[in-house]
């Protein structure tokens, strides 16, 4: 677990790569619980009897779900001490170069890219995010996030 109690912490690390954190599986209810909450019920994510005659063999998760699964992945990996306020500004480019398998375990690694000042006394934080999966040596999400991070 990785700490930053400062922007001078942050900007310090910039280029540093940050885990990889611990595996979490991705279960069938997740999915079925995702595709209630968004609203898509596509059977390769929903219909484990269909999916498996179906191009991936199984259920896949949803890539906006492996996408929404960066906090409970970068909690593992940093937090920032004595923040008074964080909050999640944006991504530049988000890509799902593999799938994942329903069953899979899932993993992240982070860089932290640049560290720039923002009014109101934080700092931006852009980070590369790549999620992997015990089933491919490719990732199965690639993103770079937008944080700004206000430290008391």
């Amino acid at each position: 677990m990785r700490v930053f109690q400062s922007a001078a912490d942050l900007a310090d690390a910039v280029g540093e790569a940050i885990g990889p954190g611990p595996w979490h599986v991705v279960e069938q209810s997740r999915v079925d619980t995702f595709a209630d909450a968004t609203g898509d019920h596509q059977w390769i994510h929903t219909d484990p009897a269909r999916a498996a005659d179906g191009p991936f063999g199984g259920t896949i998760a949803h890539g906006y779900l492996t996408l929404s699964l960066l906090p409970l992945l970068v909690r593992d990996l940093y937090r920032f001490e004595g923040a008074r306020m964080v909050v999640n500004y944006g991504l530049n480019k988000v890509r799902f170069p593999a799938p994942v398998p329903v069953g899979a375990s899932v993993h992240l690694t982070a860089r932290l890219v640049s560290v720039e000042e923002v009014p109101g006394g934080g700092v931006q934080v852009t980070a590369a995010m790549t999620i992997g999966t015990d089933r491919s040596d490719k990732p199965c999400c690639v993103a770079e996030t937008v944080t700004r991070v206000f430290f008391a």
